[in-house]
């Protein structure tokens, strides 16, 4: 881990920016540099490099505030590196608009190009074109068991089935034997590979998890479903794979009786979610650190288009799993707060 820091920290230049948010369907959010950026040999030589174009396509939702830290991450690297940054996502969860998306990048042809990888069938094709064209690819996010074969540079991510195993330890070393596993992304590759390593996890101390697909475009229904299956499967616990799930979970558990017999955990952050882990209502949530997801591929593709360097070729570079229990809990929500966690 010490020499990805060590490469990485080497990458990172100082350079300068401005956002702008366009309104449209889809999440947009552009970092832009209009001014070419020097290097001191190119400053002496009269030589002049205009900075990269870098586009982010992902299925992440706009309600969801996980995909805001990601995006933090990539304006914040768009300003250190002078490199014209842009994300897409479709304003909701739509396998159909993200391959359009990924498609439409592909046609004007950046020198960058970062996606997340719900579902690898559906839009690996469009990701290998990319890399046929020539594009400097980078998967993020869901995705890290499928990256290699679509030929991209690199993955930058959690392995979604080992966080699973090791939530699902955790969670059988709390006691829990018989576990929801609540799903709001129905499709998601990603999401999908979190339960199973959820499940095989329990399994180890003999707990069976059972998989529970709630929709959160509707807070009241999420936790009504959420009640029935908690009721009706006598079950001591419930993990929710993303934090929009958590608060609808909290409020299920309370309305099915004492709280104390179900152990509650998530899978990544939220304010929301933070407080319940700092006040003991989570045993803990499961961190793949956005902001490195959003920020490290902007660096890495920018040092690319510029010197046509790139550390690990054909690697994964791990962000998490990395958790967040009542111990340390305060600390992250201080950096919450800033946006970076």
């Amino acid at each position: 881990m010490r020499r990805w820091l060590i490469l990485l920290a080497l990458l990172v230049v100082a350079g300068c920016g401005k956002e702008t948010t366009e309104p449209a369907r889809e999440i947009v959010v552009r970092t832009d540099d209009s001014a070419p950026r020097d290097t001191p040999d190119q400053q002496s030589r009269g030589v002049r490099i205009a900075s990269s174009r870098i586009v982010f396509v992902t299925h992440g939702q706009a309600s969801d505030e996980f995909w805001t830290v990601v995006r933090r991450g990539l304006q914040d690297a768009g300003r250190q590196t002078g490199a014209a940054v842009s994300y897409r996502a479709p304003d909701s969860f739509s396998i159909d608009r993200m391959r359009q998306l990924i498609d439409q990048a592909v046609a004007d042809h950046p020198d960058g190009l970062v996606v997340s990888v719900p579902d690898a069938e559906a839009v690996g094709p469009s990701i290998e074109r990319a890399v046929a064209e020539g594009i400097p690819t980078i998967t993020i996010n869901s995705g890290s068991d499928a990256f290699k074969r679509l030929g991209v540079l690199a993955h930058v991510g959690q392995p979604e089935y080992k966080a699973g195993v090791e939530a699902g330890r955790r969670l059988a070393q709390a006691g829990v034997r018989r576990a929801l596993c609540v799903n709001q992304e129905s499709g998601n590759a990603g999401l999908d590979e979190r339960c199973r390593g959820l499940q095989a996890g329990l399994r180890r101390s003999g707990g069976t998890v059972s998989p529970l697909s709630v929709p959160l475009q509707d807070a009241a229904t999420a936790q009504r479903r959420m009640s029935e299956a908690i009721t009706e499967g006598d079950v001591d616990g419930v993990v929710t794979l993303g934090p929009g799930a958590a608060k609808p979970a909290i409020d299920a558990v309370s309305a099915s009786g004492p709280r104390s017999r179900i152990t509650l955990a998530t899978f990544d952050l939220s304010p929301e979610v933070l407080e319940a882990v700092r006040d003991g209502e989570m045993l803990f949530a499961v961190d793949q650190q956005p902001y490195l997801q959003g920020f490290l591929p902007v660096i890495l593709l920018a040092e690319q288009a510029r010197h046509q360097v790139f550390p690990g070729k054909g690697s994964l570079i791990p962000t998490g799993p990395q958790f967040v229990t009542e111990t340390n809990a305060e600390d992250v929500l201080r950096l919450s707060a800033e946006g970076v966690r």
